[in-house]
């Protein structure tokens, strides 16, 4: 198996003084996902939960939806020419039955550890119809100060961004702001794929309860992941994409951006943050 993290020499300078000393890097390698036996997309990750990444990444194209619809994943042997393997091919099989989207045709699948999907062909390609539309009844509530807290204890979750200071991270936690999981990536696409994709193999979606919380900005991709697994609320401690805001209108997403402090932007689902004010014109 990779290690999440490498060792490299490095030249340092401080205040004009040169010295030479290790320096501990992420890691950062190449993972390529198959379903049922065919080759369906490559993304960079950092190794770690390689299942629940690719289980994660088939939510949000609707490929998996509940437990059942997976029936095993596997590391692929003979991933090289001379047969070794290299723990950096899965194979995704999936239940009899399951429908598989034509998902190879829309767009090129090939993904990166800054931007997410790349090559869509169309907006359209990518409203991937959700299995379970945000229906949390009652409302999911959470207050500004709830929020203000969380950026705080995912931070203090993120054991391997204190040893390389280069990786993203996503968490889940309740409405009442308990912590139920966090994961760390290079991607930030993918430390979500994480988060979804254990949450599929623990039978425990739609998230309909929960709060996702992103290290970076809220793409539209983020979003999109968040809606495919019923989250009701995102929340990202930089800014949200255009795309982001509009899709979070359509669906009823509560998005939340710029999270640092007390401060914060609602773009999207304000009748789920409960606002003591009312709320100014501008």
């Amino acid at each position: 198996m990779g290690r999440v993290t490498e060792r490299r020499k490095v030249i340092r300078i401080r205040d004009g003084a040169v010295s030479t000393r290790p320096d501990t890097l992420v890691a950062e390698e190449p993972l390529e996902i198959r379903l049922n036996g065919k080759p369906l997309a490559i993304t960079m990750r950092t190794p770690g939960d390689d299942f629940a990444l690719a289980a994660g990444f088939l939510v949000s194209e609707g490929v998996l939806a509940e437990q059942r619809d997976l029936q095993n994943i596997v590391y692929c042997a003979g991933a090289t020419v001379d047969g070794s393997n290299t723990y950096n091919v899965v194979d995704v099989k999936t239940a009899p039955g399951v429908r598989i989207p034509d998902i190879t045709l829309e767009r090129n699948v090939y993904t990166t550890s800054s931007c997410g999907l790349c090559g869509k062909a169309s907006l359209d390609a990518v409203r991937t119809t959700a299995r379970w539309p945000i229906a949390d009844t009652p409302p999911v509530r959470v207050t500004p100060e709830l929020l203000a807290d969380l950026p705080d204890r995912l931070r203090a979750s993120q054991r391997v961004f204190d040893r390389t200071g280069g990786l993203h991270a996503a968490a889940l936690f309740t409405e009442d702001g308990e912590l139920v999981d966090v994961r760390e990536d290079v991607g930030r696409h993918n430390a979500v794929d994480k988060l979804v994709g254990r949450a599929l193999q623990n039978a425990d979606l739609p998230l309909s309860r929960s709060v996702l919380l992103v290290s970076g900005r809220a793409s539209f991709e983020l979003a999109q992941k968040a809606v495919m697994a019923g989250i009701p609320v995102l929340a990202a401690v930089s800014a949200p994409s255009s795309l982001a805001v509009d899709l979070a209108a359509e669906t009823g997403l509560t998005l939340v951006g710029f999270l640092r402090g007390s401060s914060m932007n609602v773009y999207a689902g304000e009748d789920r943050v409960a606002l003591r004010a009312a709320v100014g014109q501008g």
